[in-house]
């Protein structure tokens, strides 16, 4: 593990995942102090701060340190902060309904997804409310060498349509108890191709890259013939020993990276409320392992 001058890195399983201490995000980190944040990152893939006391403009103003801001699709932003995705969920919602309640990676039916999100924890419900997270290389890693050969040379189809598309998973459906805001538009069909197998840019691993939520198929393949092995890898890439699990407290913050992980809310606090607002960090086209190869 790396030794750090600015802060203290503390791990919370064998996977991923981190503490970090000595920072206050309230205040404008210097270079050097965000430099090892921005190390801790790339270590640990999801690192967590707790007792953070962070307005709107400070959790923006931290958050762009990384890249520019994204607004998000279909979901209305926080009032007066269009770069502020306020996620909610209220006593009296149905526990049906969860906004990101399954396995994925944010924003992967984008041509140029996120590189990273960091959600803030404003209301945190007396107990339940996790999210969890699993870390990419390790379910490449830890797969066949033949079976890392056929996904080092295939795409993937990615779309909202499953979760913003009509009758979508987390469409309100006029139900006036919901707190947030979903919609669907024209968008929700787009489909883009991705890597099913993305280089990081920073760190030059492997990584999976499908997730249950926006992976449709392999490209050049039917939806039936993809459907097998795209189970399989949704399976494998959220095995115990490759996940951690964060337990929230009032002004934590998690600042993940998209480009290896994938995480999910848990849905076990009904009758509370819970709300956190997250940013979401621009990020680039993912880049195939074969086109890395060509690149040496």
């Amino acid at each position: 593990m790396s030794m750090y001058r600015h802060l203290e890195a503390h791990p919370i399983a064998g996977a991923l995942g981190a503490e970090i201490r000595g920072i206050d995000l309230s205040q404008p980190l210097s270079d050097e102090a965000f430099d090892e944040v921005q190390a801790a990152l790339h270590e640990h893939l999801v690192i967590f701060f707790r007792d953070q006391h962070l307005t709107p403009e400070q959790h923006i103003h931290f958050s762009a340190r990384f890249g520019d801001l994204l607004e998000v699709p279909f979901v209305r932003a926080l009032e007066g902060y269009p770069t502020i995705l306020p996620v909610m969920k209220g006593k009296a919602e149905s526990k049906k309904r969860l906004f990101g309640g399954l396995w994925h990676t944010d924003m992967s039916y984008t041509q140029e997804p996120p590189l990273g999100s960091a959600l803030y924890g404003r209301v945190i419900p007396p107990y339940g409310g996790d999210t969890m997270w699993a870390n990419m290389y390790r379910a490449y890693e830890s797969l066949s060498d033949r079976l890392k050969q056929i996904l080092d040379g295939l795409n993937a189809v990615h779309s909202p349509a499953r979760s913003y598309g009509a009758g979508g998973a987390v469409v309100n459906n006029g139900d006036p108890a919901d707190k947030m805001d979903v919609r669907t538009d024209e968008r929700a069909t787009n489909e883009v191709i991705h890597p099913v197998v993305r280089v990081h840019p920073a760190t030059g691993k492997k990584a999976l890259y499908v997730n249950s939520t926006y992976t449709v198929r392999f490209e050049g393949m039917t939806q039936e013939e993809s459907e097998p092995l795209l189970q399989f890898l949704y399976q494998h890439a959220g095995r115990p020993e490759f996940t951690c699990r964060f337990r929230w407290t009032p002004g934590s913050l998690a600042l993940w990276d998209n480009r290896c992980t994938q995480h999910l809310a848990m849905n076990d606090y009904d009758g509370f409320d819970r709300e956190m607002h997250r940013t979401t960090i621009s990020g680039e086209r993912p880049l195939a392992a074969s086109a890395r190869l060509q690149s040496l």
